[in-house]
């Protein structure tokens, strides 16, 4: 049996539901035993047990659930660097495509990138995550557009967890884009989902995924993925309502998604919907700021509805190449609105929800000891500072890190 060990002299965001916006304990201890917590609660309240055992003081500094980054596109070739220097030179998308740029790249990139340079290059982004306090990263396909490189993609994101200390979550994304010069409908039976089956028959999957947009796949091609994922076992999740409404939301809606990702252009039907599925709302300010949007995803709806918000990265290196879940936070509050507190639960609580997770996201005893510890005395201090990592430790699976 591993021994406790006691975080004293801290405060608690415990982030549990109907315990108020953070679910605030000051003056708190809280008690680790293995990979679990044991305890938490007011150090005035400390079983006696727990008096002789290792005691780590925080001198009063915040102890959170450890982030959870449940949207991103960490395993990729190259970048778009140029691409977006060509933007700011005043080029349009179609000079851009021209020039070889836009998914096209990413996709040439990916292939043409080994299995050991493609983990090389997720590890240091994973480890950039890890530097702010995330304990779980969901990683996506889409950047193969054929079998081969799609289960290379998910093969090293499998990978990851056994060179860092994190969860990974897998998203098979092959409904991601048609690729260049393809019938979408010819793409979805010849390649996604004969790449879906043999991704799924080696363990690859936890999730499948689509974009559900009008440059993309509309919602019969993406119901017959979601019906082979449902035949399979498999939950899925979607990139909707983007750039239009399309009818997307409805569709995650109706499979009970775990989640509907950007959710820009959802309507107040939509929102109804989500919560009727109890599906979160995945919101990724990190594309809105980089694509220059103008449409802001419907926060007064989901909150009247009732619609857990989640927030991520959406790492990737067209449309948001955004490390930092921390910026996130402020970015999800400057330019969606959100509260301090929403934000928090966005990125630990229904973060935990959109990927399906009942053992994180929360401080409960019983849940994982995925926690973080944080230099700072308020929760909100963490959506408030920009380009700022208060990160004391961060402490994965009762082991510091």
């Amino acid at each position: 049996m591993p021994a406790p060990h006691v975080y004293t002299e801290a405060t608690l965001a415990t982030m549990q539901p109907d315990a108020g916006d953070y679910g605030l304990i000051p003056d708190a201890a809280l008690v680790t035993e293995g990979a679990h917590i044991a305890w938490l609660g007011p150090m005035a309240d400390l079983p006696k047990q727990y008096a002789s055992v290792g005691i780590t003081p925080l001198a009063g500094r915040l102890i959170t659930p450890a982030f959870i980054d449940c949207h991103t596109h960490i395993v990729h070739g190259g970048n778009r660097a140029l691409e977006f220097e060509m933007r700011l030179q005043g080029a349009s998308y179609e000079e851009v495509a021209r020039a070889g740029g836009g998914i096209v790249s990413t996709v040439t990139a990916t292939r043409d990138t080994s299995e050991a340079d493609l983990l090389a290059a997720a590890l240091t982004r994973a480890d950039a995550l890890i530097a702010e306090g995330v304990s779980t990263i969901e990683i996506k396909s889409g950047y193969g557009l054929d079998i081969e490189t799609e289960l290379k993609m998910l093969r090293t994101a499998r990978q990851i967890a056994a060179h860092r200390p994190v969860r990974v979550s897998t998203s098979f994304l092959g409904a991601h884009a048609v690729p260049k010069g393809g019938d979408a409908d010819t793409y979805i039976d010849e390649v996604c989902l004969p790449a879906l089956k043999a991704a799924h028959a080696e363990g690859l999957v936890d999730m499948v995924d689509g974009f559900c947009e009008g440059i993309a796949f509309d919602v019969p091609q993406i119901t017959r993925v979601f019906d082979a994922a449902h035949a399979l076992g498999l939950p899925v999740k979607l990139h909707a309502e983007q750039l239009s409404n399309i009818g997307g939301t409805e569709l995650a809606a109706k499979y009970n998604a775990r989640s509907a990702d950007h959710v820009e252009y959802a309507t107040e039907a939509d929102a109804r919907a989500l919560a009727a599925a109890g599906t979160v709302a995945v919101l990724l300010p990190g594309a809105f700021y980089t694509l220059h949007e103008t449409q802001k995803p419907p926060v007064a709806a989901f909150r009247a509805h009732g619609v857990p918000m989640a927030l991520a990265t959406d790492w990737n290196p067209g449309s948001s190449p955004l490390g930092s879940l921390l910026l996130s936070m402020n970015m999800g509050c400057t330019l969606f609105g959100l509260t301090p507190a929403e934000a928090l639960a966005g990125t630990t609580r229904h973060a935990a929800a959109a990927l399906g997770l009942t053992d994180s996201g929360t401080l409960t005893a019983g849940q994982r000891a995925d926690l973080a510890i944080w230099n700072v005395s308020s929760p909100a201090e963490l959506s408030y500072g920009i380009g700022i990592n208060p990160l004391h430790a961060r402490i994965f699976a009762g082991q510091a890190t």
